[in-house]
């Protein structure tokens, strides 16, 4: 494993991961992860569908998790969770939209838009958002790439084996780690060509989609690795079912085995981490990083 320096990044890193540009300002990191407050104004999303499919619940609760220390917020209008169905572009819009234009006026915490359809990225960014989070790679919409490439968002690109409504059906990888890497280091070399700036990019290995417990378990334990692509990783591992499988019992609120995996992540300097709970992960990362857990060196309280 790569040494940790003491901003929380490995040392063989370029200097533009310790930064991501986005569409109108920079998200510069420091020696903890920046938190991605989750925030899915559906009806139907696996551990939260229904909570805040409402603009004003919506608005509301991602104020919350901007005032708890939310580094970014990640508005979703359609679940992506297994064997979920499509939603309509103008049902997304109406989702989405008015969420992020209140929330652009509300706090100056940079907003992105989770969506694999160009129109609503274009929608959002006109609202205010400042990011793309797209878990197709931008791959799903022939006409997301140029788009990144006009508006300057921003981007996230994802890995996923499948789609949503087939991705959990029979995952299967002869070595798990080495084709994610390779398909997100394709990804990031098509994205470049296209005319993306390299300190726009950010790549997840997409934890959930497409990958088995045991897939998942091996990607947390190897996320570090990662960090030879040389771009910003975002790891959004919260409430998924491994955890649940980890910990055995599939009907517990799985808050406690999120915040475990994020201190793993912490530990192996993933720069963006994305939960629904901001709170406890805040906290935890304080104490993590008290007790020398981001460095090694023990941080003074006095």
């Amino acid at each position: 494993m790569n040494s940790i320096n003491s901003r929380g990044l490995t040392n063989n890193l370029d200097s533009t991961c310790n930064q991501w540009s986005l569409r109108s300002r920079v998200l510069k990191f420091g020696r903890l992860p920046a938190l991605m407050g989750i925030v899915n104004v559906t009806p139907d999303s696996f551990s939260d569908g229904g909570h805040h499919n409402q603009v004003e619940a919506a608005v509301e609760h991602a104020l919350q998790l901007a005032d708890q220390g939310a580094s970014i917020l990640d508005i979703g209008g359609e679940s992506t969770r297994p064997y979920s169905q499509a939603v309509a572009v103008e049902e997304e819009l109406s989702r989405v939209v008015p969420v992020i234009r209140q929330l652009a006026q509300q706090t100056k915490v940079p907003i992105s838009i989770d969506t694999s359809k160009a129109t609503v990225a274009r929608a959002a960014l006109d609202a205010g958002a400042e990011i793309i989070n797209d878990v197709t790679g931008l791959t799903g919409d022939p006409a997301m790439v140029d788009l990144a490439v006009r508006s300057g968002a921003g981007i996230c690109a994802m890995h996923m084996q499948g789609t949503p409504q087939d991705m959990q059906d029979n995952p299967h990888y002869d070595d798990v780690e080495a084709e994610i890497f390779a398909y997100l280091k394709g990804r990031d070399e098509a994205l470049l060509e296209a005319g993306i700036a390299p300190e726009k990019i950010c790549l997840d290995p997409g934890i959930g989609f497409g990958k088995t417990h045991t897939h998942n378990l091996q990607l947390v334990a190897a996320a570090n690795k990662f960090h030879q692509l040389g771009r910003v990783i975002l790891v959004g591992h919260s409430r998924k079912g491994f955890i649940g499988k980890a910990i055995g019992d599939k009907l517990a609120s799985r808050t406690f085995g999120t915040l475990a995996v994020t201190l793993q992540l912490a530990q192996q300097a993933i720069q963006v981490i994305r939960v629904h709970e901001i709170e406890p992960a805040m906290q935890a990362l304080a104490v993590l990083d008290a007790t020398g857990g981001i460095d090694g060196q023990i941080q003074p309280l006095d």
